[in-house]
C-alpha cells in the first residue's frame, strides 16, 4: 500500500492511498465467508458456497462493494500510522478509483493536530496572590461549626435576617394563579437568598400571621421571565441559639479537648483550603500565560463540534424550542447573539488548551500510569456517588475511557509546566508548588486533586 499526505492548511490534510488488489485478498476471503453465511445456494450447506457461485448469484459489483467498505477503515488507519498523521475527529473519505484486479485508490481529508512552536517552560514566570489566614477567617469557620450544633427556639417578634421561618407562598401573573408557585409550610432561612428574588426583603419585619405581597420575575416553569405578584405569609419564627465557644463545645464538636486546640485545627484547615485555591489560580494562570505566548491554529470543524454540543445541551431541556431558549436568555439578562459569541469564545479556548497540552505532553513524553488512572477513577466515583467498578463499566460502555485518559494526561502536563516554571506571589516570595503539583510522573490533575482536598478539608 502506498500513501502520501497533502497539507491543505495548518490543521487539515488530505491522505492519498493506493491499495493494490493483491493486498485485498484477505478482505475478499472474509467477504466471501460472510456472504456465504447470508446466501443460501441449493446443494451447499450454509457458509460453504464457493466464491465463483456467490459472484454469479450476487454479481461481482456487490462483492467488490462489500470488500471496499470493509477494507477502508483498516487501510485508513494503516495510512495514518505510516504517515505519522495525528488526526482529530472523523475523516471524510472519497473513493477516487476502483480498477477490479488492479488497485483501489481513495483520499481521506481529516483535521489534524497542528505543529505548535513551544516556548522554553523554564522561562515561564507565574504570579499569584499570597496566602494569608486572618483571625476573621478562623472566626467564620468557628461560627459555622457552632451553627451546626445550634438549636432553634421560637420567638415572639418580627422576623430578622438569620431567623428560620415557616411560610406559605402564592403567586399570580396577570391576575391568574400560578399553581406551581403555591406552597404551604415551607422552611426558609431568612437572608439565605435560596428561593426567589425579593423574598427575604419581604419577610424581614413580618410577625407571625402577617403577610406581604411583592413583585418578582419567575425563573422557572412555563411562565419563566414573567413578572409575578407573590404573597408570603409567615406562619412561625425561630432563632438559632449557638453554643458557647468553650472547651465543652470543643469536646462536643471535635476530637480536641480545648477550644484553643480546635481553633488551631481550624486555622490549619483554612490555610489548606486557601492553598488549594492558590493552586487552582497557579494552574489557571499557567494556562493563560501559555495561551498568550503560543500561536495555536484552530481546526474549525473541531471548534464547531464543541459549539454544537453546547447549544444542543442548552436547548435540550427546553424541548429544542428556540423561542423558549430566547426567553430564558432574556430572563438572565443575555441574548442569543451574546450566548453564541460566548460559546464560540469558550470552545476556541478549550480546543486551544487541549491542543497545546497534548503537544507539550508529547514534547515532554508525559506517561500516564495505572495509579494515575485509578486515582482519577476513585475521585470521579466519589463525585458521582457510585462505586469505582460501576463507574468504570459506565465509561467503558460509553467509550469514554480514552477521553478520561487524555484528561489525566493533560493534568499531568499542567503539573509538569508548573514544576518547570518559576512561581512567585505578588510579594515576590517563591511559592512551593510541590503539595499539589509535585513530580509530573506521579502528579494528579490539579483541578481534581484540589476538589478532593477541598472535600477533605470541609
Amino acid at each position: 500500500m502506498k500513501s502520501t499526505v497533502e497539507k491543505l492548511s495548518p490543521t487539515r490534510v488530505r491522505i492519498n492511498v493506493e491499495v493494490p488488489f493483491t493486498e485485498l485478498q484477505p478482505d475478499f476471503d472474509r467477504a466471501y465467508k460472510e456472504l456465504a453465511k447470508q446466501v443460501r445456494l441449493p446443494g451447499f450447506r450454509p457458509g460453504k458456497a464457493p466464491a465463483k457461485l456467490l459472484e454469479a448469484r450476487l454479481g461481482r459489483g456487490a462483492v467488490l462493494e462489500q470488500v471496499v467498505n470493509d477494507a477502508l477503515p483498516g487501510r485508513y488507519s494503516e495510512a495514518v500510522t505510516t504517515t505519522e498523521v495525528r488526526p482529530l475527529g472523523q475523516p471524510n473519505i472519497e473513493i477516487t478509483k476502483i480498477e477490479d484486479g488492479e488497485e483501489l485508490v481513495f483520499t481521506a481529508e481529516v483535521d489534524v493536530r497542528p505543529d505548535i512552536e513551544l516556548p522554553d517552560l523554564s522561562e515561564l514566570k507565574i504570579s499569584v496572590d499570597p496566602i494569608e489566614v486572618t483571625d476573621e477567617d478562623v472566626d467564620a469557620e468557628l461560627q459555622a461549626l457552632r451553627a451546626r450544633f445550634g438549636t432553634l427556639k421560637g420567638v415572639e417578634r418580627p422576623a430578622a435576617e438569620g431567623d428560620f421561618v415557616s411560610i406559605d407562598l402564592s403567586a399570580t401573573v396577570d391576575g391568574q394563579d400560578v399553581p406551581e408557585a403555591t406552597t404551604e409550610g415551607l422552611s426558609h432561612e431568612v437572608g439565605s437568598g435560596q428561593l426567589i428574588d425579593g423574598l427575604d426583603e419581604a419577610i424581614v419585619g413580618l410577625s407571625e400571621g402577617e403577610s406581604k405581597t411583592f413583585t418578582t420575575k419567575l425563573v422557572a416553569g412555563e411562565l419563566a421571565g414573567k413578572n409575578a405578584e407573590v404573597t408570603v405569609t409567615v406562619k412561625s419564627i425561630k432563632e438559632r441559639e449557638l453554643p458557647e465557644a468553650d472547651d465543652e463545645f470543643a469536646q462536643l464538636a471535635s476530637e480536641f479537648d480545648t477550644i484553643e486546640e480546635l481553633k488551631a485545627n481550624l486555622t490549619e484547615q483554612v490555610g489548606r483550603v486557601k492553598r488549594i485555591h492558590q493552586a487552582e489560580r497557579i494552574r489557571d494562570n499557567a494556562l493563560e500565560l501559555l495561551l498568550e505566548k503560543v500561536d495555536v491554529p484552530l481546526p474549525e470543524a473541531i471548534v464547531q463540534a464543541q459549539i454544537d454540543e453546547t447549544v444542543h445541551n442548552a436547548v435540550h431541556g427546553l424541548e429544542h424550542d428556540e423561542a423558549k431558549f430566547a426567553e430564558a436568555l432574556e430572563a438572565q439578562g443575555s441574548s442569543r447573539e451574546q450566548f453564541d459569541a460566548e460559546t464560540r469564545e469558550a470552545a476556541e479556548k478549550a480546543v486551544k488548551t487541549q491542543l497545546l497540552m497534548d503537544t507539550i505532553a508529547d514534547d515532554l513524553d508525559i506517561q500516564v500510569g495505572q495509579n494515575d488512572l485509578t486515582e482519577r477513577l476513585v475521585l470521579m466515583s466519589r463525585q458521582f456517588g457510585i462505586e469505582p467498578a460501576q463507574l468504570l463499566g459506565i465509561l467503558q460502555q460509553n467509550n469514554q475511557l480514552p477521553a478520561m485518559f487524555a484528561d489525566v494526561r493533560r493534568g499531568l502536563t499542567v503539573a509538569a509546566v508548573v514544576e518547570a516554571a518559576t512561581v512567585t506571589d505578588t510579594n515576590g516570595e517563591v511559592v512551593d508548588t510541590s503539595e499539589f503539583f509535585g513530580s509530573p510522573a506521579g502528579a494528579e490533575d490539579t483541578e481534581g486533586g484540589a476538589d478532593e482536598e477541598a472535600g477533605e478539608a470541609e
